[in-house]
Parts: C-alpha cells; structure tokens; sequence
C-alpha cells in the first residue's frame, strides 16, 4: 500500500519559515520524481515544486527563490524548505510522486501565513 505522508505545517508569521516533509512507503523512492503543490481556499490545486528522479530541480515562479526541495533517498523522504513566506502561501500543501506508470498523492499539512 503506498502512502505519501506530509508534515511540518503550521502558522508562521510573514517573512518566517516552515520545513515541510513528505515520507513516502510503498514505492521505490528512487525511481519516483516527488513534487509538492498547494491548494488555497477557492482555488485550484496549483504546482510548487519537483525534484526529479535524477536530482534535478524546478520550480514555480511564485516560490523561485524563497523555496527549496530536496530529496532524501535513504530516508525516502521529500522536503520543502520555505522562507521568506507571504501570506499568499497560505495553503494545503500536497506531496505528489509520479513515475511513468504511476501517480501518488498525499493527504496534505495546511500551511498558514499571518500578516
């Protein structure tokens, strides 16, 4: 059974930070290109960031440079560092790993940024 578990949400105040972890079971990690995406109240579930199977990074304009993902394959583990938060990234944030075949979503840990 896979299971993509997020923690590390919370309320921060503008312009603080949150680590954000995603430990997967089920999947070979390794092979799995692991992403988060965020949802806010109303809107629609928006892309934030990837770390490919490779290593490789990429992001959304609106965190570029604020955010940070990495991966831990002994730890199958996913992170999203988050500084320099807005309130405008108050938000469920998802945890995602995709393959070829295969695609995977968490539960989500809410995110809540104060003015």
């Amino acid at each position: 059974q896979v299971q993509l578990v997020e923690s590390g949400g919370g309320l921060v105040q503008a312009g603080g930070s949150l680590r954000l972890s995603c430990a997967a079971s089920g999947i070979i990690f390794s092979i799995n290109n692991m992403g988060w995406y965020r949802q806010a109240p109303g809107k629609q579930r928006e892309y934030v960031a990837v770390v490919f199977s490779s290593g490789s990074t990429n992001y959304a304009d609106s965190v570029k440079g604020r955010f940070t993902i990495s991966r831990d394959n002994a730890k199958n583990t996913v992170y999203l560092q988050m500084n320099s938060l807005k309130p405008e990234d108050t938000a469920v944030y998802f945890c995602n790993a995709y393959n070829s075949l295969r695609n995977y979503w968490g539960q989500g840990t809410q995110v809540t940024v104060s003015s």
